[in-house]
């Protein structure tokens, strides 16, 4: 009886979940046409590439650690160049420097990018603004449709997924030159949210220590996609890459403390990363159970803060994010951990090397926003992420 590889486990066990989030592709043959296509390519990742960001994960959740996660809501197909990778991955090489300079452990550096073609969308429809009355869909990514608005381009193209993993290869290529002559801790590792089921089905991968995502060296699994019956947990539980889970306000904490076992079994520290992402408005209220709930009768994890992703709202019509909200979350976000006896270990953070502007201060009568360019959620320019990175190590220095 030939036994069934772990990688083709991880694949079935997908198979057979609710898949939330997914476009709506019109040609299912020409999907499964790419999907076939790429299994059969090379892997983008290592398995000795996640072991070495894993061992890094493992420094955090003993303590000698702290994570940045940062980059782009959405990586675009035409920046996959390497000057603009260049610029991306030593921004965010400076910005674990910080980390490190102003806490004396090391700074692990995790980026938004060689992946981060899909995204999740409250809606699969948008109001078309050429014509009253009729809709098209919603963008969710360079590898389903292109952002402009246009039906036409909006229709959800399977080939897209294609240039998603030669654009990743793109990327990681210059991602890997970043790392030559430097230790392991100060490397800059590939991370995305774990969304579109046909890429991240087929580059599951088999290793040495078992089924590995050769998508990624990290994966994190979005706040719509966390069911603990759905696809994307069953991904998340097959593969032994370091991955983190999007927690907000939806999320009882009955409900998290059956994540951390469902994805960390074995207990395995730096393993699984709850990424909090609640809201200025309701973190004080809704993380102190979650986390007293964990730390009683959890697996471990490590406690990363998004202070983005529940701070957003609209100002003259324009999507932006207040930079004394996401502040005020990050001071929340330390004092729960810390008042619990657990150990705020770092940041997820959408953030550019440009001077955009793209989130404001509400401090700022009539804001304007002369240099925005994000296709989908605003990031904090390279001013605004030093500021929130220098408020989390002063607070923790407080709690310290």
């Amino acid at each position: 009886m030939i036994r069934e590889s772990p990688a083709a486990a991880v694949r079935a066990a997908m198979t057979e979940r609710t898949a939330r989030q997914q476009p709506v592709w019109p040609d299912r043959d020409a999907l499964d046409l790419v999907e076939a296509e790429l299994t059969d390519l090379p892997g983008l990742t290592t398995e000795d590439e996640v072991v070495d960001l894993a061992r890094g994960m493992t420094l955090v959740a003993e303590g000698a650690g702290l994570v940045l996660q940062g980059g782009d809501c959405a990586e675009r197909f035409h920046e996959a160049v390497p000057e603009l990778v260049r610029r991306k991955v030593d921004h965010l090489q400076g910005l674990a420097a910080m980390l490190r300079a102003g806490s004396g452990l090391i700074g692990v550096a995790i980026g938004r990018l060689a992946g981060q073609y899909g995204k999740p969308r409250s809606s699969p429809f948008e109001p078309d603004p050429e014509e009253v009355g009729r809709t098209m869909a919603s963008y969710c990514g360079d590898a389903v449709n292109d952002p402009a608005p246009d039906p036409a381009r909006r229709v959800p193209d399977p080939r897209r997924l294609r240039t998603a993993y030669d654009s990743s290869q793109v990327v990681l290529r210059e991602v890997r030159r970043a790392w030559c002559g430097k230790p392991l801790e100060e490397r800059v590792y590939a991370a995305h949210e774990l969304l579109l089921l046909p890429y991240e089905r087929s580059l599951v991968r088999d290793g040495v220590r078992g089924a590995f995502s050769a998508a990624a060296h990290f994966g994190w699994i979005g706040e719509r996609t966390r069911g603990l019956g759905d696809a994307h947990v069953a991904l998340a539980a097959g593969v032994h890459n370091p991955i983190g889970v999007k927690i907000g306000p939806t999320a009882s904490p009955d409900d998290v403390v059956a994540l951390t076992r469902v994805l960390n079994p074995d207990g395995v520290p730096g393993r699984l990363s709850l990424i909090l992402r609640y809201g200025a408005d309701d973190v004080d209220r809704m993380l102190p159970p979650v986390v007293s709930a964990v730390a009683r009768q959890g697996a471990p994890v490590v406690w990363l803060c998004d202070p983005m992703h529940g701070n957003g709202l609209k100002l003259h019509g324009v999507k932006t994010r207040l930079v004394e909200s996401m502040l005020a979350e990050v001071t929340s976000f330390v004092r729960v951990l810390v008042g619990h006896g657990q150990r705020p270990a770092g940041l997820h953070l959408e953030l550019t090397p440009d001077p955009v502007t793209e989130c404001v201060s509400p401090q700022v009568a009539n804001p304007t926003f002369p240099d925005y360019r994000s296709t989908c959620d605003p990031r904090l320019n390279p001013e605004q992420s030093v500021a929130l990175i220098a408020h989390f190590l002063d607070r923790l220095s407080w709690s310290g």
